[in-house]
């Protein structure tokens, strides 16, 4: 019998039928064990020692791999083929060892780069040693960032109240988008005008734009203002007589891009599908697993995490066979394409993601949603890879009046060929130049041309864009920031951090962003530096190569980044306020057009303003405090102070002669009644504007909640009330959302009955009793029920007590068995109620671990098998 370990459970059903009856194969769902999220996992002092705990789901997992141990005489281990995986194959080595499960076993360890027959039966029969090299690798990255994390975040936490985390890619991600959204705020326009014209020919008419004027070439902002577009319009409106000066045709060729990478493939996807990097990943996953092709689970595509650009050669033959086939010779170059890596810190590379068998078009497999288009965008990217380029042409058109005084050009690009373009053409980022394709009439020199009409266009230029997914994965990659698979959880941290918005596909950092950006500047420059995070990648790198011990790299860090908290440790807060005000100036005080003091307290007369930290994160406030009690939240500048009047008072409320007031506090304007013995104050709905809360709306929101009436049934309160997801009405425990403020407000007894009893018929939303969308079956091992529920927040797999949240973008209709019991297992990881599977019987002994382990301070070559890094 031989025991085979894979990741994912739904991977262990297929392998499991690939291999047959002499194999058992069980899933470790993922790392096994993992530093525990205390002070001392990592410890400096004694060598670097890690202290491991085995995850808690986990137990029952290794307890089944133990059991079935007992019965088999050999260990495969064929997790994943990346740095990632080598470490959860030693971990659990590490684990069984002391447990003395190994004793007599041979183990091996084999990887495949796609879940086919083929390819699983090919790996089983040529097994390698546990690669140490790959394993110290990822014991370094994961000592650097709980170092980086552990060390760096406290002093944030002491020094920047209402900052949460740092770390060592985290940050560096943060700053750039940071240091965008800065270089925005600096921009100022600069006003260009353009001159367009029609011209029209014997054959045919045409676009063309204004180029020289009185026999000056122009440059862009040649033409800066609206007197100079009048007196250029009034030159090209006076020129007479127009023809041809020259036409130019010049063949171009364009050759197709690469297969993809992880890289390229989320930022694709992220151009044409609107995917996010996490949806992209997720998607990916699902088609790498497989799905139901005659009967039996197959993988679609390799491996999707990689820097890998090449194709093994049979694929290559595969797909140049498809090529030939459905679109004959003329598109099948003379020699197959060769394409090398260009990543400036490539990870250990295997191939690039594309189909597992080329003759699966996307049309043949039938496939649905995110998994349809993800499969075809990879499957034309990969079939694209081999095919002849495209052939273009063009042409460049010059003309100009008799007098030559006016002179204008035109240019358009025409397709002889198709090429590659037949079947995909490669995403272009927003600041790409866009090539004009029209088709421009047959002229030549000398053919007489007339004027149709000339318009004049205003222009400003534009600031930079904001990052989207797509182009921040493209600079971290470019700069050798991080890694390709470890990118989508770089993006994902930095938001439910709040550190950063995803607004309309644009990341905008949020103020609390901003501070711990400029705070690690001031006083953490190098760890931040996007020179030093690659540098520190590079090191990863050989490492990983056997050129570097990984002890030896963690000491260097250490030592210096030690050095660097310890400087912190007599920082006093007033210190770091200095600092932030200063580096922030432009963005907390900005210049006034007046050009009076922008820190000048608008309150008192002698006080100057100063970012303060408080609990709940930062504000602005005067210096002059408790005295002067002015405060406008942070990052709103003039506009804030503008409206950050004093206390206002609205007048008395009719029934109890009591003060109300319009505020303004740190989080914005709000209405407070002089209640004895406390005040009482209320939010103001983000849908009111300020200017428009009278006493009347004042009355309305400090005299909440709002008693809409008793319900005829049991006698009890219908309250009417602000929530934190806005308005509703509450009966004996059961909430009813209500769409407006408004209707909070007017809602009627005989409507909230209504809606109250519509709920209870049908709680539909909320995660205590959901509508079922889907019945999935029994638990294979408890045989308790799996359903879909349609919860408040979404969709979500619900098992016994285990509410499992279903990845973004996931349709609901592709959900399986196997894809809700690796949701529940996560689900459980993090702290859901753990079911343990009953246990499994089996008995037996033999042989020891077999491991490679390379001399550190010996430089190898990288093992052939060496599979991509996941970092």
């Amino acid at each position: 019998m031989n025991v085979v370990v894979v990741e994912s459970p739904a991977k262990a059903k297929t392998i499991e039928k690939y291999l047959g009856k002499d194999y058992k194969v069980l899933a470790s769902f993922g790392h096994v064990r993992d530093l525990p999220s205390k002070n001392g996992s990592v410890d400096p002092d004694n060598d670097f020692a890690m202290s491991w705990a085995i995850d808690t789901r986990a137990r029952a997992r290794i307890k089944d791999i133990e059991t079935a141990l007992k019965s088999a005489d050999r260990l495969i281990l064929a997790t994943d083929p990346d740095r990632e995986g080598e470490a959860i194959s030693w971990h659990l080595l590490e684990v069984l060892t002391k447990k003395k499960a190994l004793k007599g076993k041979d183990i091996q360890r084999v990887v495949f780069n796609a879940i086919t027959k083929k390819s699983v039966t090919e790996a089983i029969a040529n097994p390698r040693d546990l690669d140490m090299e790959l394993v110290e690798a990822y014991l370094a990255r994961r000592a650097l960032d709980y170092l980086v994390g552990f060390n760096l975040s406290p002093v944030l936490w002491r020094k920047l109240p209402g900052a949460r985390s740092a770390g060592r890619v985290q940050s560096v991600s943060l700053r750039l988008i940071c240091e965008r959204e800065t270089e925005i705020e600096a921009f100022d326009p600069k006003e260009f005008w353009t001159v367009d014209a029609m011209m029209g020919s014997a054959k045919g008419a045409f676009a063309a734009k204004l180029t020289t004027l009185n026999g000056d070439k122009l440059d862009k902002f040649s033409i800066s203002s609206q007197a100079d577009s009048d007196a250029a319009m009034a030159t090209v409106n006076a020129a007479k007589s127009f023809s041809v000066t020259s036409v130019e045709a010049k063949p171009l060729k364009r050759n197709p891009p690469a297969p993809f990478t992880t890289s390229t493939l989320q930022q694709d996807a992220s151009r044409k599908l609107g995917f996010s990097a996490t949806r992209t990943m997720q998607t990916a996953q699902k088609l790498y697993e497989g799905v139901n092709l005659g009967g039996e689970t197959t993988g679609l595509i390799t491996y999707m995490r990689t820097d890998g650009v090449s194709m093994v050669g049979e694929a290559i033959t595969a797909c140049r066979t498809q090529i030939g086939s459905k679109y004959g010779q003329s598109y099948l170059p003379a020699k197959a394409r060769v394409y090398t890596s260009k990543a400036k810190n490539a990870q250990e590379a295997h191939e690039a993601i594309r189909p597992t068998e080329f003759t699966r078009t996307p049309e043949s497999l039938k496939l649905s949603g995110d998994m349809e288009k993800l499969y075809a965008l990879i499957y034309k990217r990969a079939m694209a890879s081999q095919m002849a380029s495209a052939k273009l042409e063009r042409t460049t058109i010059e003309m100009a009046d008799a007098a030559k005084t006016v002179g204008l050009r035109t240019s358009g690009t025409v397709i002889r060929f198709d090429g590659f373009l037949s079947l995909y053409e490669e995403s272009k980022s927003a600041s790409d130049e866009k090539e004009n394709d029209a088709t421009l009439p047959a002229v030549a020199a000398g053919d007489a041309l007339t004027l149709d009409k000339a318009t004049p266009e205003q222009h400003f230029t534009q600031p930079p864009p904001r990052y989207s997914e797509a182009s921040l994965v493209k600079k971290m990659e470019e700069l050798g920031i991080g890694r390709p698979s470890t990118y989508a959880s770089i993006l994902k941290v930095l938001q439910d951090r709040g550190y950063v918005v995803l607004d309309k596909r644009r990341f905008t950092p949020d103020d609390k962003g901003r501070l711990v950006t400029s705070f690690l500047e001031n006083f953490f420059p190098k760890y931040v530096q996007y020179d030093y995070t690659a540098d520190v990648e590079e090191r990863l790198d050989k490492v990983s190569a056997g050129d570097l011990d990984w002890k030896v790299m963690l000491r260097d860090f250490w030592t210096q980044f030690a050095a660097a908290i310890e400087q912190t440790s007599e920082l006093r807060v007033t210190h770091v306020l200095d600092a932030l005000n200063d580096s922030l100036r432009t963005l907390v005080f900005p210049d006034k057009e007046d050009g009076t003091d922008p820190r000048k307290c608008p309150n008192c007369d002698d006080g100057q303003l100063s970012l303060k930290l408080g609990k709940f994160g930062s504000f602005v406030g005067c210096s002059n405090y408790p005295e002067c009690k002015f405060t406008r939240p942070f990052g709103q500048g003039a506009e804030a102070e503008a409206a950050a009047v004093e206390d206002k008072l609205l007048g008395q409320h009719p029934e109890s002669g009591e003060d109300i007031f319009l505020k303004n506090g740190r989080f914005g304007p709000y209405v407070q009644i002089a209640r004895e013995p406390k005040p009482k104050n209320t939010g103001i709905p983000k849908t009111w504007p300020v200017e428009s809360i009278d006493l009347e709306k004042a009355i309305q929101l400090v005299d909440l909640p709002r008693h809409v009436g008793d319900h005829p049934e049991d006698g009890k309160k219908i309250a009417g009330n602000l929530g934190r997801f806005g308005p509703y009405i509450l009966h004996a425990g059961t909430y009813v959302n209500l769409p407006t403020i408004e209707e909070m407000f007017e809602i009627g007894l005989n409507r909230a009955v209504v809606m109250l009893a519509e709920k209870r018929a049908n709680p539909g939303r909320g995660r205590n009793g959901g509508t079922v969308l889907k019945d999935l079956g029994m638990h294979p091992t408890t045989e308790k029920p799996i359903k879909i529920m349609d919860g408040r927040y979404g969709a979500y797999v619900k098992y016994e007590k285990v509410n499992a949240t279903i990845p973004k973008g996931t349709n609901v209709e592709d959900i399986n068995i196997d894809m809700a019991l690796e949701y529940i297992a996560e689900k459980e990881a993090k702290g859901g109620k753990k079911k343990k599977p009953a246990a499994k019987k089996k008995p037996a002994a033999k042989k020891k671990p077999a491991v490679r382990k390379k001399p550190a301070a010996k430089k190898k070559p990288a093992s052939k098998n060496k599979p991509a890094a996941k970092a």
